[in-house]
């Protein structure tokens, strides 16, 4: 099981479904994304084509944040031309994602994955767990530019309560995936693994992120900590992915299992997006106690509505908080799940790899 002070060293367990492969060449409209009885270990005839295309999307969007230069940011830190509250900015930002996707990596690795018996999907929650490494190596690469205090920032999810909130929030929904003895093929485990999907995809990935990507990326937009900002927007632009492969996992997963969107479940995901609401906007008070970059945290409860409504009408759930707006109208360009290339009209969009973005 998942926890702050420990790691899961069980060797992950095989789908039950797969225990016993078939020996017949698999049919494409046998496929299912759960509970599946074909061989897991052939990709092709593909049913779940989008995943694959996902995966090939992905791919080409592939980054290293080596390839960031620092060397700004650096100076603007070591230099004192960053507030104090912009300085916390980025403490607080660095202390929450820094093991977020690491979480997020074990929850993939040790948990979704082997649940998962459409070799297509898994073949994207590989290439995903590779970019959490990357979104992990990124992070650990601007503490280090920067010379903050790696003990400070790493054990954050530990010592600061709006950053462990939401961390004690998810990690509940990855220790049911992760427990080696966890098997779909009841109603309760297949709802279980459905549910944890929804926190996975469209809370911690679609929702939880968000108020440190706007704050990151305002930075870079006012010329400050621009190789942050640019990393926070390959990382957003991987999310925005990540988000859209999990909304069609979800969605594909209702539609070949229909009598898991009960009435009560869907109330109880209800309760779910309006309690990580409000985690996300005690994480956005916490991080911003003054306004700073022309935003306050009051800002932040009107766009976390926003976006909430968006993810829950992405999984066909009534919005939560009708009426509400977008603050913050230049992130709606990043956010738009339904572009899944050229998110950015800039170097990286053309080439398909990291390099300089443009802040203009």
């Amino acid at each position: 099981m998942l926890s702050f002070d420990d790691t899961p060293v069980q060797k992950p367990a095989v789908p039950s479904s797969n225990d016993s492969q078939p020996s017949g060449r698999v049919n494409a409209v046998d496929k299912k994304v759960i509970n599946g009885t074909t061989d897991v270990n052939q990709l092709v005839p593909f049913k779940h084509k989008w995943a694959w295309e996902k995966y090939l999307a992905q791919c080409a969007n592939h980054w290293m944040p080596q390839e960031v230069n620092m060397q700004r940011d650096i100076e603007q830190w070591k230099t004192g031309q960053l507030t104090e509250d912009e300085m916390r900015i980025v403490k607080r930002n660095l202390g929450f994602f820094v093991t977020a996707d690491s979480l997020a990596a074990n929850n993939i690795v040790l948990g979704t994955y082997r649940q998962i018996t459409s070799p297509e999907c898994r073949q994207y929650l590989l290439r995903q767990a590779f970019d959490e490494a990357i979104h992990t190596h990124a992070y650990q690469y601007i503490v280090e530019s920067l010379g903050l205090d790696e003990g400070e920032v790493f054990n954050a999810y530990n010592e600061i309560k709006s950053i462990r909130d939401k961390d004690e929030f998810l990690i509940p929904f990855i220790d049911v995936l992760c427990d080696p003895a966890f098997k779909t093929g009841s109603l309760e485990n297949d709802q279980k693994l459905l549910r944890s999907l929804i926190v996975f995809a469209c809370i911690m990935e679609g929702l939880f992120f968000y108020v440190g990507f706007v704050q990151i990326l305002a930075l870079g937009r006012q010329n400050k900590m621009t190789g942050a900002a640019e990393q926070y927007q390959y990382i957003l632009r991987d999310e925005s992915s990540h988000c859209n492969f999990g909304i069609d996992l979800i969605n594909t997963i209702k539609l070949e299992n229909p009598q898991l969107w009960t009435e009560s479940f869907k109330a109880e995901i209800v309760e779910l997006f309006k309690k990580a609401v409000e985690l996300e906007y005690a994480y956005a008070e916490d991080t911003m106690p003054r306004g700073v970059l022309g935003l306050n945290a009051s800002m932040f409860k009107e766009y976390l509505r926003f976006i909430a409504n968006r993810r829950m009408q992405q999984i066909g759930l009534d919005q939560l908080f009708p009426g509400v707006n977008n603050p913050f109208p230049w992130m709606s360009e990043m956010i738009d799940l339904k572009k899944e290339k050229n998110f950015f009209e800039t170097r990286v969009t053309e080439y398909q790899t990291g390099g300089a973005l443009s802040w203009d």
